[in-house]
């Protein structure tokens, strides 16, 4: 599976952007999509997941209310929302493909970064 990534840019605080990621290759439905982010300094950390069979969602706790997590199944697409954004969530966003019990600790594709940056 190749991850194709796009959007993202420069934006200020309190703004919104969006990310989208199309897989090519087979997304099982046993799968789940979802995004992670790096910013300097830190670890690569989950952001959001979608189960590709159910269509449900996990955020980590930082971005709940903020975020939307969605996918477009016909065209192996994910998309992700990004409403009220604050500085800290400056980072390198990387689309992936995992286990849709726990795409954390269970990623088998990765897409390229994508920068987002929030200035203050």
């Amino acid at each position: 599976v190749q991850l194709q990534a796009s959007g993202g840019g420069l934006v200020q605080a309190g703004g919104s952007l969006g990310l989208s990621c199309r897989a090519f290759g087979q997304i099982f439905r046993s799968y789940a999509m979802g995004w992670f982010r790096q910013s300097p300094g830190k670890e690569r950390e989950f952001v959001a997941a979608v189960s590709w069979s159910t269509g449900s969602t996990d955020y980590t706790d930082s971005v709940k209310g903020r975020f939307t997590i969605s996918k477009d199944s016909t065209q192996n697409t994910v998309y992700l929302r990004m409403n009220n954004l604050k500085p800290e969530d400056t980072a390198l966003y990387y689309c992936a493909v995992g286990d849709r019990e726990n795409i954390r600790t269970r990623t088998f594709y990765w897409g390229p970064g994508t920068l987002v940056t929030v200035s203050s």
